[in-house]
């Protein structure tokens, strides 16, 4: 069973728990926003806050996202501290969060929302080029197991919120969620630093590297790495499929509140039915793709996704809403580590951490339109229209999957690029 395991993924037994912690602690940033989209219509009703008025908190959090890219990478590839990075990420969202419990106000929760989304940011460049720098040639399992805990924290801080918001207010809700980050900031800590991994070199098992770059190697990367049509071309094409997820994630609980008014507690089974679909799909693809490419795994994700985000409307009760998110999530989260593994793919390892930049710094800042125009939309016209405007931007992102030069990163994973 074991040998069977290692042959498919590519991975031995013993680098296993390496990739499945990381993955974890990027289930630790998931739990962090995971649980905010459930707290938001019971924010909403407290604080008597319209949907542009949310559109605006999230579309904070997103231009702090965004912001965080200009240091993040920078960061991982001049530092090399990849660990270091990541345990600095979960705590320093995890306390903002916990001041969530304190929030009287959009101001405060504003600022709270700048830290949480910057955070959020600064966890990728360490996870993913440490991740991809380990494993090479199997590159898309191991970033579909860092996918994979994303959809694991989405899917455990739905359901554990809206059971705690059944007794208790959002504050204390919001209190008592932000301690398993912290834990999972000491697991990653303890295991990872104290084996010697933040002293080694990217070429053996450690995934840091011993000297980082020096800054005019950087830039000279940087400057490279512009001039690619493929990089740039596939950064704005994850941008763009971004601004579709962050407008579902953020509408999704508010069409199940206000629409199909269901109490909180199915609030969270919808969005963790949504979360549960990406989880199952996200190891099957990563792996799907090492073998036969990315591009025809991305373009049959995309292309469903917007069908279904577009038949959401047609759900008369909670039960069919629910279904179809399910259905959703499998597609729509089936494509975010392969795209990440393209994007490596496609850049060399010595500016792993930049690339990665360059990729969520186009999804924050394409993201920040979704929950703005989205509360717009919404109260001129119901949240129905707003999942009609989401599949036409989903649309535009199989369309940039056509226009992307063509490779074959499935076949050329593990190798050196120069760009």
């Amino acid at each position: 069973m074991i040998a069977a395991i290692e042959r498919l993924t590519g991975l031995e037994r013993k680098n296993q728990g390496t990739v499945f912690l990381v993955g974890f602690g990027h289930g630790g940033t998931h739990w962090i926003i995971g649980s905010i989209y459930v707290l938001l219509p019971f924010i909403q009703r407290d604080l008597g806050l319209s949907y542009t008025s949310l559109g605006v908190l999230f579309m904070i959090f997103h231009f702090s996202a965004f912001a965080a890219n200009f240091g993040s990478g920078l960061l991982v590839d001049v530092t090399g501290r990849r660990v270091v990075l990541m345990v600095a990420s979960l705590c320093i969202g995890a306390a903002a969060f916990l001041a969530f419990g304190w929030a009287k106000g959009i101001t405060y929760l504003s600022l709270m929302m700048v830290l949480v989304g910057g955070t959020n940011n600064l966890w990728h460049p360490p996870a993913i080029s440490y991740l991809s720098g380990l494993f090479p040639k199997s590159r898309g399992y191991a970033l579909s197991i860092h996918a994979f805990g994303a959809s694991f924290g989405d899917i455990a801080a739905p359901l554990a919120v809206g059971a705690m918001l059944v007794w208790s207010s959002w504050q204390t809700t919001a209190i008592f969620s932000a301690l398993p980050v912290f834990l999972i900031a000491g697991l990653i800590g303890v295991l990872l630093l104290s084996r010697d991994f933040i002293t080694g070199d990217l070429n053996n098992e450690t995934g840091e590297q011993k000297r980082g770059l020096s800054f005019q190697e950087y830039l000279d990367g940087m400057l490279a790495m512009v001039r690619d049509r493929g990089v740039l071309g596939l950064a704005m094409m994850a941008g763009v499929r971004s601004m579709a997820q962050s407008g579902l994630l953020l509408f999704i609980p508010l069409y199940l509140a206000n629409v199909l008014k269901v109490g909180p507690t199915i609030v969270g089974v919808g969005i963790a039915a949504m979360q549960l679909g990406g989880m199952i799909a996200a190891p099957l693809a990563g792996t799907w793709s090492d073998r036969i490419g990315r591009r025809p795994v991305v373009l049959a994700g995309l292309s469903g996704s917007t069908v279904m985000i577009a038949a959401l409307t047609l759900a008369g009760n909670e039960a069919l809403f629910i279904a179809g998110i399910s259905v959703l999530g499998f597609l729509l989260f089936a494509v975010r580590p392969v795209i990440h593994s393209w994007m490596m793919d496609l850049t060399p390892p010595n500016m792993a951490g930049s690339a990665t930049s360059v990729m969520f710094g186009a999804q924050s800042l394409l993201s920040m339109a979704a929950p703005l125009a989205g509360g717009m939309i919404a109260d001129a016209w119901g949240l129905p229209a707003v999942f009609y405007a989401l599949a036409a931007v989903m649309l535009v992102a199989n369309v940039l999957v056509y226009l992307l030069p063509h490779h074959d990163p499935g076949h050329d994973a593990g190798e050196s690029k120069s760009l």
